[in-house]
């Protein structure tokens, strides 16, 4: 028997930048809530809260990171996971070499 009141989860989807202004463009007018937008795109509410708090960040009426901010961290971030992998990978090799020539 399947659980009762369990639904599945919701694939995962990627909007376009354009989709995303879009729709924080009608939260911000004001005629609409930022639930009533989420319903009519049906996307779900955290989500469309997001954009509009990223697009505030970005328009510097909230603090935080903007979003060319937030992609230099992360391309600094997986910069720096592949150095440290690389230094450890040398490690390895600099201990084997050493046993080698004892």
């Amino acid at each position: 028997m399947e659980s009762m009141g369990q639904k599945k989860p919701r694939p995962r989807r990627s909007f376009t930048p354009e989709f995303k202004a879009e729709t924080v463009e009608l939260c911000q007018r004001g005629d609409r809530s930022v639930g009533q937008v989420a319903k009519d795109f049906d996307l779900t509410e955290t989500a469309v809260r997001d954009w509009v708090r990223q697009a505030e960040v970005d328009a510097g009426e909230r603090d935080g990171l903007t979003s060319s901010e937030r992609e230099e961290l992360a391309a600094l971030r997986r910069e720096n996971r592949r150095l440290r992998e690389d230094v450890e990978v040398l490690k390895r090799a600099t201990a084997f070499f050493a046993k080698e020539t004892r």
